[in-house]
């Protein structure tokens, strides 16, 4: 447009001759009237410049020949729809407008949760996908309910491949069938009032066959951080049987320890009475031992006081005994010695003060 002005002023000038000044003999006056301004419009080629300018930013702007790549994400480059093997990491990337798109995958751990109706309808969080809970049929055909916690990620090695074989739904085609059917086949073994005892066996099961079936696809396209069972929602019957054996169970382990403290006290008051026993006759058996021995001890000294008694030792007694007497008659001359039958030597010896002594010997 500024090139068509110029151009138009141009053609004005070469045909008037350039713009004519006033008149100064119209006027009586001496000096001239205001000059009309010349106009430079020489910057055709400058401008027209600018705006490539402009138009070529405002088309990189609409076209957008990058993209940038967050941590916890990869990008699927597609050029004219095909994947690239690799996938492009985190950073700045360049590609070619309208040729090749990226198409941004989320690799962080991400959570399914297979809940209760009523935490299902709270709706999702941001990498959090919350299910209902699995259903189940018994050994013996009694529905089951299994909540569960899984914890996976998109296996960034093979990214490409993965969303190229499963789509971007990929999580919905291989961890929710998988946990699903693994679930089945494990809780199915078994009778639901079997369950609850063995519940860390039945959450070691299903947590080993989730991870030999999804490491087991090609590419292994996730990554299992853990399967954890969190509850097992047993039928009302089952719950109401299980808590009647329960019951009896523990009526049973009171009655034993009733019994078990009958038989200790039983054994204690036996102990004791055996104790007791043991020491009377202990204590009989000393008393005897101490009346046999001092028995023996006599009748020991007896031989041994027979077998010393000699006719020159009675002898020497007497004399003593007959010494001591006559001592005795030098002081108490009112006293009375009785000679012992069959014997000179005296041995009673009544003292006639004594009234007590003196009555008796009379």
């Amino acid at each position: 447009m500024a090139s068509d002005m110029n151009d138009y002023f141009n053609k004005k000038k070469s045909e008037e001759g350039g713009f004519k000044k006033p008149n100064s003999g119209n006027s009586g006056g001496g000096g001239g009237g205001p000059q009309m301004p010349k106009l430079d419009f020489n910057m055709g080629a400058k401008s027209g410049i600018i705006y490539f300018i402009i138009a070529a930013v405002i088309l990189l702007v609409l076209a957008k020949p990058f993209t940038i790549i967050q941590e916890g994400e990869r990008g699927i480059l597609s050029t004219n729809g095909k994947y690239q093997d690799q996938a492009l990491l985190p950073g700045l990337h360049f590609i070619v407008p309208v040729i090749q798109k990226v198409y941004v995958v989320d690799t962080k751990v991400r959570i399914i949760n297979y809940a209760s109706q009523i935490e299902a309808s709270g709706g999702n969080a941001a990498g959090i996908n919350v299910k209902p809970a699995i259903t189940v049929l018994d050994k013996r055909g009694l529905p089951v309910s299994i909540e569960l916690t899984v914890q996976y990620r998109l296996n960034s090695q093979f990214a490409a491949q993965t969303i190229s074989n499963w789509g971007f739904s990929w999580e919905d085609k291989i961890i929710n069938p998988v946990v699903r059917d693994v679930v089945r086949n494990v809780v199915g073994k078994y009778d639901a009032e079997s369950l609850p005892q063995l519940r860390n066996q039945i959450a070691q099961e299903i947590d080993k066959a989730v991870r030999d079936s999804v490491t087991g696809l090609k590419n292994s396209p996730a990554d299992l951080q853990s399967v954890q069972l969190r509850e097992i929602g047993l039928p009302s019957k089952v719950k109401e049987q299980i808590e009647r054996v329960q019951v009896a169970k523990q009526e049973v382990q009171k009655a034993e320890q009733d019994v078990q403290r009958a038989k200790q006290e039983a054994f204690k008051r036996a102990a004791e009475a055996e104790g007791m026993a043991q020491k009377a006759r202990i204590e009989a058996q000393g008393i005897a031992d101490a009346v046999t021995i001092e028995a023996d001890a006599k009748a020991k000294a007896n031989i041994l006081i027979s077998k010393s008694l000699t006719t020159q030792l009675l002898q020497l007694e007497q004399m003593k005994v007959q010494g001591q007497f006559n001592d005795a008659l030098r002081e108490n001359k009112d006293a009375k010695i009785f000679l012992t039958p069959g014997g000179s030597t005296p041995n009673i010896w009544v003292d006639m003060k004594n009234a007590k002594q003196r009555t008796t010997a009379q």
